[in-house]
């Protein structure tokens, strides 16, 4: 039933029978997971342009909603890298209630999506389109981070990536070596970690090191505390944003972006957590759950969220058997934000850069870049293009070009595939056409009739030099039509009546047949015949006197 699809995993979990052994489970999974989590939340909030309790109070919100609430059993939640560039854009652009209204709208968007069964379309988006925005924004979060990473004294970097890169380099002599020393140090430490103990929580052990070793050595150093001041230690009330019809209209483009990146990144670490565990996630549920989320997360004044695939694989790894540990990873969070908040504020800036630079790293996955470029020229255009325009213009248009250039792209492809053959006799042999009765011609026709190939329709009668009698139209191959391909055969239809050639249609798949039936191809019964296949138009042309 179609109602089945929108019932939440944990329903689920829970009529198949769940118990203590498996409540223990999940719970050690989410707190693995929250240790992960917590310093990670943070660094997001701020490379967003916002302050780190955002981040935090994203992960507790939406990270326990998507969780209870969406179609997948073992999806985590919260905020992810890649959202920083629409909501630092936001924010600039609109301040920090313009992103919680466009988040909460882009709340809305994910619900209707989810509502409209559109959960099942994330695999029509191109390979290169996804690889070259994530890519770029990669590349966007490393270069934001090098004012922390180098203790760069700057009031405000320019959002744009050019006029970024040269305000850093305008500002070179301010570095503090003390920032750079703790930044490449724990860089260095969260590479060792995950190269020869991967199983332990490299960011936390870094954050924890170089905020002691800070205190201890009595670095001078931007921390948490120092820029952002005392986190809160519990969640404010629920609020609606302010808004007018003006703001939502401004708003709409960004919510828009929000939606798709929400949507895309959670159904595809859906997709990642089905294969590491043999399950199946339900995809118009998890778009409702994320939905929901995020509107909760906009009315607590956070940031927009999403299932992230790295904590969804760590939250695999340590065990979890249901949504409940989604759930526990978020109580997890907001206990450490209630009792652990006042030492946040020891935390350097950049330790946390050096954080998002790895997270930058992952998710440039320069190993399937390198891969694509290996891939046909027009995928090649595609990927370095909307690589090009994430950076360098704005994700939103990176996204539409893309998405544009690489439909156009297959439509090419597909009408390279597609035509029509005059010598197209293949199931009775090629030679039959010199058994043809005299005045009668033949085509066939391979592939999808839509808008690409209709034109070759034209052609036919121009490569006609006599008006025949009759033409038969193979239609065996041809898996569906669409409306460019119905006006383009009624166009030639009209035509073949004023020649006074009857049209034989033969070997119709059902498909096309029913769209041709319903957009009246068969209105005018006058001069066009339909055959069940190649032998019986034989026969009934063989009947047309003349």
């Amino acid at each position: 039933m179609s109602w089945r699809q929108y019932v939440p995993k944990i329903v689920t979990v829970w009529r198949e029978g769940y118990g203590f052994g498996d409540f223990r489970r999940d719970c050690l999974a989410g707190l693995t997971v929250a240790i992960v989590a917590l310093p990670l939340a943070m660094a997001l909030g701020i490379a967003s342009g916002t302050t780190p309790d955002k981040g935090l109070l994203t992960a507790v919100v939406a990270g326990f909603i998507i969780s209870a609430l969406g179609g997948s059993r073992v999806q985590i939640g919260g905020p992810t890298g890649a959202f920083v560039v629409v909501v630092a854009n936001v924010i600039h652009t609109f301040g920090y209630d313009g992103l919680v209204l466009a988040t909460l709208m882009a709340g809305v968007i994910l619900v209707i999506a989810g509502a409209a069964r559109l959960g099942t379309w994330v695999k029509y988006m191109p390979e290169p389109v996804v690889t070259g925005f994530t890519a770029g924004i990669a590349v966007i979060i490393f270069t934001s981070q090098l004012k922390d990473l180098f203790g760069l004294s700057l009031a405000e970097a320019p959002p744009e990536f050019a006029q970024k890169l040269m305000a850093f380099w305008t500002a070179r002599d301010t570095a503090t070596p003390a920032a750079m020393l703790i930044a490449g140090i724990s860089l260095a430490l969260i590479i060792a970690l995950r190269r020869f103990a991967p199983r332990a929580p490299a960011f936390l052990i870094a954050v924890v090191g170089a905020s002691v070793a800070a205190m201890v050595f009595g670095l001078q150093v931007d921390t948490i505390g120092s820029q952002f001041g005392d986190l809160p230690r519990s969640l404010p009330a629920p609020a609606l944003p302010s808004w007018d019809a003006a703001k939502l209209r401004a708003l709409i483009p960004s919510a828009l972006t929000i939606a798709f990146l929400a949507g895309v990144e959670s159904l595809l670490s859906a997709v990642v957590a089905d294969g590491m565990t043999g399950y199946r996630h339900r995809s118009n549920a998890e778009l409702v759950g994320q939905g929901v989320a995020n509107i909760a997360s906009a009315l607590f004044g956070g940031m927009p969220a999403t299932g992230a695939i790295a904590r969804t694989a760590t939250n695999i790894r340590a065990g979890a058997r249901s949504p409940v540990a989604g759930m526990m990873h978020a109580v997890f969070l907001l206990a450490f934000m209630m009792v652990a908040a006042p030492l946040a504020n020891y935390v350097p800036l950049a330790v946390l850069a050096a954080v998002l630079t790895m997270v930058a790293w992952n998710m440039s996955d320069a190993p399937r870049v390198l891969h694509l470029l290996s891939a046909p020229l027009g995928d090649r255009v595609v990927l370095i293009l909307t690589f090009s325009l994430t950076v360098l213009v704005d994700l939103t248009v990176a996204i539409e070009v893309g998405v544009v250039l690489a439909s156009i792209l297959f439509m090419h492809r597909m009408a390279q595939v597609a035509g029509i053959g005059r010598d197209g006799d293949d199931d009775e042999g090629a030679a039959q056409r010199t058994d043809l009765p005299p005045g009668i011609e033949v085509y066939q026709f391979q592939g999808p009739l839509f808008f690409g190939v209709t034109n070759r329709l034209t052609e036919v009668l121009q490569r006609t030099a006599a008006k025949p009698k009759a033409f038969i139209l193979r239609m065996r191959l041809v898996p569906l039509i669409d409306a460019s391909g119905v006006s383009a055969l009624a166009q030639f239809l009209d035509r073949c009546r004023k020649d006074k050639t009857v049209v034989i249609f033969a070997g119709l798949q059902p498909d096309a047949e029913k769209v041709m039936q319903r957009m009246g191809v068969f209105a005018n019964p006058e001069g066009v015949w339909r055959a069940d296949g190649y032998a019986q138009a034989i026969e009934m042309a063989r009947e047309i006197p003349g």
